[in-house]
């Protein structure tokens, strides 16, 4: 189910995209050196989870998640930037296997990201594009359910993959569309007796939104 909200979500972006206007202001003024592209998205955060815990047979679901994001790209040529991604989500945690019906309770995650980024089509007025980076998430305000005690969670460093297109619509405005891929460790207490997890998240990352050029 995941995996078609994903694909229908980041269609329709394409979907926009074809039905934006076909001559673009200034279409062949693209991206130089030194230009700051902001953009602000909404973004649907979809954990892909593979998790284990300590007790037989239990393991943790974790809830998607709609939230805005900003993020800035640097370009040092025409082609290379740099993206940094800002947003903070938060998500249910529920059991599932042996543990199904349990609510275990909510967290907030910072998961800022940085990708190096290669745009091709500099000239042209749909300017598709490539990044791969690193992701740092760390959690705060966990909640746990009334079932536990305690709640933490500790996150790290991850992996993040990256595609989508800008499509000028007028002088210094784009259309936007992104996914990533971001590969993530969390290791959870969920109690103080001892109850354990491990979990992938391993989220992929569905946005749309718009950017204005510096």
């Amino acid at each position: 189910m995941k995996k078609v909200l994903l694909t229908t979500a980041f269609g329709l972006a394409l979907v926009g995209a074809a039905a934006l206007p076909a001559m673009a202001q200034d279409a062949g003024a693209g991206f130089q050196a030194g230009d700051i592209l902001v953009r602000g998205r909404i973004i649907d955060v979809v954990p892909q989870e593979d998790s284990s815990t300590s007790v037989a047979g239990g393991e943790v679901a974790v809830g998607n998640r709609v939230a805005p994001e900003l993020d800035f790209s640097y370009f040092f040529s025409e082609n290379i930037a740099a993206e940094l991604i800002l947003a903070t989500t938060k998500h249910e945690l529920d059991g599932k296997g042996t543990l199904t019906g349990t609510s275990i309770g909510d967290a907030w995650i910072v998961p800022p990201t940085i990708t190096l980024q290669y745009h091709f089509n500099p000239d042209q007025a749909f300017k598709p594009y490539v990044g791969a980076g690193l992701n740092y998430s760390w959690f705060w305000n966990e909640k746990p359910s009334a079932a536990f005690n305690k709640l933490e969670m500790t996150g790290g460093v991850g992996y993040a993959l990256q595609a989508g297109f800008d499509y000028k619509v007028a002088e210094n405005w784009y259309f936007n569309a992104d996914i990533k891929k971001i590969w993530l460790n969390v290791d959870a207490s969920i109690n103080s007796g001892g109850v354990t997890a491990d979990v992938d998240l391993d989220p992929v990352v569905v946005g749309v939104g718009l950017g204005y050029k510096f």
